[in-house]
C-alpha cells in the first residue's frame, strides 16, 4: 500500500494515530484520512439500546506482582491517567439464549477498548472473554447439547458438526467472540500523488476497505444461531 517513504510514514501515522510530518498531510487530514475499525462480536446479555455511543475513558492498572495488567474505566480518582476511548454499537441481530451479536465501530484505538466497553459500559461482556467477563462466565448457563439435537443441528453438514462443538458458543468453554471483520483507511499512494488544489481539499479521498470472514468457531455460532431463529419461525 505504501510505495514511498512518505506514503509510509503517513500510512504508519494513520495506524498510529500520529500526525505525520509530511509536506501534504495537512491536505489529506482535511479530506478525512483516519482509519475505521468495525468490529463483530457476540456477547453475553442484551444491552439496553439497540445501538449508542459509548465515551468512557480507560486507565491501565497493574497488578501487585507486576506481572499483569489489566484495562478499566477510569474513575475519578484515575482521571488524570485516562485515555478517551469513544465506541459505536449496534444490535445486528435478535438474541438467541442469552446472546446477542453487536456491530462496533471504534473511533479510538485502546487496548482492548472493544471488550472493555462491551463488559464495563454495556454490561454484556464477549463470549469466550474470561479476563473482563469471568463472573458472567461463572453463573452463564452455555448452549446446551440438547438445545442442539432439538432439530438445529440437522442444518449443518458433516464438517461444520465438528466446528461447531470447537470453540462455538455450543462449546464449554467458547474460544473469544470477537474479529475485526472490516477496515477502512485512505488511499495514500493516491493522495499524495494527487497536485494540491481547493477541489482535492472539498473532495472525499477514495478509500480501501478490507472486509475479513469470521473465523469457524464465529462462523459456527452465527449458522448455529440463525438456525434457532429458523426452529422457532417453524
Amino acid at each position: 500500500m505504501a510505495r514511498t517513504r512518505e506514503s509510509a510514514a503517513l500510512l504508519h501515522s494513520v495506524f498510529r494515530e500520529k500526525t505525520a510530518t509530511v509536506s501534504n498531510s495537512e491536505d489529506l487530514a482535511l479530506c478525512g484520512r483516519k482509519l475505521k475499525r468495525r468490529y463483530w462480536a457476540l456477547v453475553i446479555g442484551i444491552p439496553k439500546q439497540k445501538q449508542g455511543r459509548i465515551d468512557a475513558p480507560l486507565t491501565k492498572v497493574i497488578s501487585d506482582d507486576a506481572k499483569s495488567e489489566r484495562i478499566l474505566i477510569a474513575n475519578y480518582s484515575r482521571e488524570h491517567l485516562a485515555q478517551n476511548a469513544i465506541t459505536d454499537y449496534r444490535v445486528i441481530g435478535p438474541s438467541v439464549h442469552g446472546c446477542t451479536w453487536l456491530e462496533l465501530c471504534t473511533f479510538t484505538g485502546r487496548k482492548h477498548q472493544v471488550r472493555v466497553h462491551c463488559a464495563e459500559a454495556l454490561g454484556t461482556p464477549i463470549v469466550g472473554d474470561y479476563k473482563y467477563g469471568w463472573s458472567v462466565h461463572r453463573s452463564w448457563r452455555p448452549i446446551s447439547q440438547r438445545d442442539v439435537n432439538q432439530g438445529v443441528e440437522k442444518h449443518y453438514n458433516a464438517p461444520h458438526e465438528v466446528s461447531v462443538k470447537n470453540g462455538s458458543v455450543v462449546s464449554k468453554e467458547p474460544l473469544l467472540h470477537l474479529h475485526c471483520r472490516q477496515i477502512t483507511l485512505p488511499n495514500i499512494t493516491e493522495a499524495l500523488e494527487q497536485p494540491d488544489s481547493v477541489d482535492q481539499k472539498q473532495s472525499k479521498p477514495n478509500v480501501l476497505k478490507f472486509v475479513a470472514p469470521l473465523p469457524s468457531h464465529m462462523e459456527a455460532s452465527w449458522d448455529f444461531m440463525s438456525s434457532c431463529i429458523v426452529s422457532q419461525q417453524k
